[in-house]
């Protein structure tokens, strides 16, 4: 854990795991159901290094904020944004490069 930050819960919306299964169906289809499993598996990886190093990820440059609570992780050529809160850090969407921020 980095020096002098704080563990803290971590909260995953229902967006996100709606997108995740979605990226699963393109993946599966397009590059078969190894790959789509070997990219749920590096999904989940980064979520889990969240927890202790949420700091330590870039601050989401579509988001910017003064407190620099919006953050992102890249994996490949997709994003998980997240907020950093009191308490918790929220899981918010993974978005696929190609589809930019998309309101929905």
């Amino acid at each position: 854990m980095e020096k002098g930050i704080l563990c803290k819960q971590i909260i995953i919306s229902d967006k996100f795991f709606k997108s995740v299964g979605q990226i699963f169906e393109f993946d599966d289809v397009i590059y078969g159901k190894e790959q789509a499993i070997a990219y749920q598996q590096k999904i989940r990886k980064s979520l889990g290094t969240l927890q202790n190093f949420y700091t330590a990820y870039a601050e989401c440059r579509h988001l910017a904020t003064r407190s620099r609570k919006y953050r992102n992780i890249t994996i490949d050529s997709c994003s998980i944004i997240y907020r950093i809160t009191d308490k918790s850090i929220e899981v918010l969407d993974i978005i696929h490069s190609a589809s930019g921020l998309r309101k929905k």
